[in-house]
């Protein structure tokens, strides 16, 4: 068995819906842009995925309530984080132990707070994999689950065989996400990789959204771009 294959099966046999490899090397320069030469070093990544409950995602526009925010954030947030981090450190130990460097990069990995952007891109990560598209709210949107979907990546030298090429997107001329969005965060333009994402969105009126909802609620819990989103209520729909 490949080592491709053993990895991906350990991560799914751990409790990932969505697992993947990705050739790191057609988005280098975007890569060390990002995260530096730390990052960009690495020419494969295993992307991982675990899909979000649809019970709790469809209750979203209901986020006032306390209780469908709390459930939100632990169970779409906090425990996902969580599970997606220890099966990166399982997946990165088996690739260390067959010789090769390998860095796991967590759920959650937000390392500057003026760009509010990570160290590296978990769903550049899935779209180089072939797991998906990036869609007009800057969610990797897959075509089994639309964005209902938290990815974590492991970075590593191994040789591994990449799972498949990025999906063109099927986003269309739906607005969705941008027209259910509190904070006017998304402009509605098409994914373009020689853009930077603030033609796309706008993190900081996110940001600025998800803290009022924090004073107003005590949660800063918001996430009806994910709830929009027709790919994931079909899904859902057919399920």
């Amino acid at each position: 068995m490949s080592l491709s294959k053993r990895v991906c099966e350990l991560v799914t046999g751990l409790g990932a819906d969505f697992a993947g490899v990705a050739d790191l090397s057609l988005a280098r320069e975007a890569i060390c842009e990002q995260g530096g030469e730390t990052f960009a070093r690495y020419r494969f990544a295993v992307s991982i995925g675990i899909r979000l409950m649809d019970s709790i995602i469809d209750e979203l526009p209901n986020r006032d309530q306390r209780w469908v925010a709390a459930t939100f954030r632990l169970h779409a947030y906090d425990l996902v984080n969580a599970r997606l981090d220890a099966i990166i450190s399982r997946a990165a130990s088996l690739l260390q132990n067959e010789g090769f460097r390998a860095l796991p990069i967590p759920a959650s990995n937000v390392i500057d707070g003026g760009k509010l952007i990570g160290a590296f891109s978990h769903k550049l990560a899935a779209h180089l994999a072939g797991l998906g598209w990036i869609g007009k709210s800057c969610l990797l949107v897959t075509p089994q689950a639309g964005p209902r979907v938290r990815w974590a990546t492991v970075l590593t030298t191994a040789p591994l065989e990449p799972s498949g090429r990025p999906l063109d997107s099927q986003c269309g001329t739906c607005t969705n996400c941008a027209d259910i969005c509190p904070a006017k965060a998304f402009t509605g333009r098409m994914f373009r990789e020689d853009e930077p994402r603030a033609f796309r969105f706008d993190a900081h009126a996110c940001k600025a959204h998800l803290q009022e909802r924090e004073k107003t609620t005590g949660l800063s819990v918001c996430g009806l771009c994910t709830y929009a989103c027709p790919h994931g209520s079909k899904a859902r729909a057919t399920a």
